[in-house]
C-alpha cells in the first residue's frame, strides 16, 4: 500500500511511481491546473488520507473534517459551485472539501484560534505526499461555500476553508486562460526573503547565506 512506502533518494518520476525525499517534494510541488481526465487509484487516495491524519495539531485536537468527493453526482455538484476562472476544475476526479469550526481546536489569547492553522498544516502535508506519489493537490478559494455545504451535507456551523483539487498533471491546457498557461510552466515568483523572514526583531531581515537565497 502506498501509505507505507518508504522514501527513496531519487528524482520525481510520475511514470515509474518512485518516491522522493521530502526536500525534493518541497522543491517540485506545484499548484498546476492542467489535469489528465482519469480516476485516481484507491491506494493513492488512501495515501493522502494517511498524510493528512498524521499531521500535528494543537493538543492533538485534529480539527480538520475532510470530505473526499469522488462520485460523479457529488463531483458535479461541487464543480457547479466554482467561481469564474476555475473552469479547469471540471477535469478533476477528486476534490477534497476541508471544513472545521473554531470550537474544535485551541482558542487562546490575542485571537489565536488554531483551527485554521492546524487545517493548513494537514493540507500542506497532504500536498507534499501528493507530489511524492506523482499527483497534484491544488487548494483553491474560488467557490461558493454555501453551495458546497449543501452539495455535501456539511453542517451550517462549519467553515469550508478550502477545496483541494486533485489529479495527475499533464492534461490538455486549452481550458486554461493565457495567464494560467504561463503559471503552468513556471513557478510564480517568490518574495525576496528580506520582505518576510526576520531575525530577532520585526522587519530585521534574516541574513541568509548565498545558498539560502
Amino acid at each position: 500500500m502506498l501509505s507505507g512506502t518508504k522514501s527513496k533518494s531519487c528524482r520525481f518520476d510520475c511514470e515509474s511511481g518512485e518516491t522522493v525525499e521530502v526536500v525534493e517534494a518541497i522543491r517540485t510541488r506545484r499548484a498546476k491546473r492542467a489535469f489528465q481526465e482519469k480516476r485516481i487509484e484507491d491506494d493513492k487516495v488512501e495515501a493522502l488520507i494517511e498524510a493528512a491524519r498524521l499531521s500535528a495539531s494543537c493538543f492533538n485536537n485534529q480539527p480538520w473534517r475532510l470530505v473526499f468527493v469522488r462520485g460523479e453526482k457529488a463531483l458535479n455538484a461541487v464543480k457547479d459551485a466554482m467561481s469564474k476562472g476555475n473552469e479547469w476544475t471540471r477535469r478533476a476526479s477528486l476534490i477534497i472539501a476541508v471544513a472545521s469550526r473554531e470550537k474544535d481546536d485551541c482558542q487562546l489569547s490575542d485571537r489565536r484560534n488554531y483551527f485554521l492553522f492546524d487545517c493548513g498544516l494537514a493540507i500542506g502535508q497532504l500536498e507534499l505526499r501528493a507530489t511524492e506519489i506523482g499527483m497534484i493537490a491544488h487548494p483553491i478559494a474560488g467557490y461558493d461555500p454555501l453551495k458546497v455545504k449543501t452539495a455535501l451535507g456539511i453542517p451550517e456551523e462549519y467553515i469550508v476553508i478550502t477545496l483541494v483539487i486533485c489529479g495527475h498533471a499533464g492534461g490538455e491546457e486549452s481550458i486554461l486562460s493565457e495567464k494560467q498557461k504561463v503559471w503552468e510552466k513556471e513557478r510564480p515568483e517568490r518574495r525576496p526573503p528580506a520582505q518576510n523572514i526576520f531575525l530577532d526583531r520585526w522587519e530585521n531581515p534574516y541574513p541568509l547565506s548565498e545558498r539560502g537565497q
